[in-house]
């Protein structure tokens, strides 16, 4: 039986991902393939100095449109008007990313953040929707923590869960998007995309990144595409299954669930939600 365990709070997430890690993950790491990253002059020189390029210039005509996207942010949602989060980037280094807020700062009982989707704004959802909140992503970028095309930067939580094949993500720096090569009619999943990004490590080159800047502007057009993207999603990253099979909040087998709820003497899924909130 596979429960949705997404209305828990962060900590009781990290805590059953921690069961999930000692029961699996050096089982499947014996089985995962060793990856060699694509190694050349524009992997070491050139990418970068195209990310320098590009986002200074970036920055510059973009600058108009942060401007009246932090006076709109202020009014909706106060200061600070910048939101500051630490992701984990290339070689294991902690770097913070910077966006325009789009979210209250809500908390439950326990003074733990809500989910997300209880605390965006209409303003947060259309900013989010059209990525204008990813504007400020090219301050990371000119400082060398992330690359125009990359994976996504994951929240530092996720970095002991990943399988050692996962774990190249963690080799390169991060992106601002990693798109498949080809069209695909869904939002991918957790197992897809970090699947495509250690396929992107192993075949990073300066044509590739071409076409793949090409894919994102194709998909930053489509509005279907977009609104999917926004809306859909198995929930987090908890880790694998013996099989290597990527395990969502939205699916935890019972087990764990189990194992957490005898630790903490719970009756049941429901009796631990409320005791978030007492």
């Amino acid at each position: 039986m596979l429960i949705n365990i997404d209305e828990l709070s962060l900590s009781q997430k990290i805590e059953i991902a921690g069961y999930i890690k000692e029961d699996t993950l050096e089982q499947v790491n014996q089985k995962v393939r060793p990856v060699k990253l694509r190694d050349s002059f524009y992997t070491r020189y050139g990418k970068r100095w195209i990310d320098i390029i590009v986002s200074f210039f970036a920055l510059v005509i973009t600058s108009p449109v942060n401007l009246v996207l932090a006076i709109v942010t202020f009014f909706d949602v106060g200061t600070p008007i910048i939101f500051k989060q630490q992701r984990i980037g290339k070689d294991n280094k902690v770097f913070t990313i910077y966006k325009f807020r789009n979210m209250r700062n809500t908390t439950d009982a326990n003074g733990e953040l809500l989910p997300s989707s209880q605390r965006v704004t209409k303003w947060g959802k259309f900013v989010r929707k059209t990525s204008l909140d990813e504007l400020l992503n090219f301050v990371s970028i000119f400082k060398g923590d992330m690359s125009l095309i990359g994976p996504r930067p994951l929240l530092d939580y996720y970095a002991d869960r990943l399988n050692d094949y996962h774990k190249t993500i963690y080799k390169i720096r991060p992106g601002l998007e990693c798109p498949t090569l080809e069209k695909v009619d869904h939002a991918l999943s957790w197992q897809e995309r970090l699947d495509n990004y250690v396929w992107y490590a192993e075949n990073c080159s300066f044509l590739l990144d071409v076409r793949l800047m090409f894919r994102v502007l194709e998909v930053a057009l489509d509005h279907k595409s977009t609104s999917t993207r926004s809306t859909a999603g198995n929930g987090g990253l908890m880790g694998y299954d013996e099989e290597g099979n990527v395990i969502y909040t939205k699916a935890v087998p019972e087990k764990y669930v189990e194992s957490f709820l005898n630790t903490h003497n719970y009756g049941s899924m429901e009796e631990a939600i409320r005791d978030r909130y007492k």
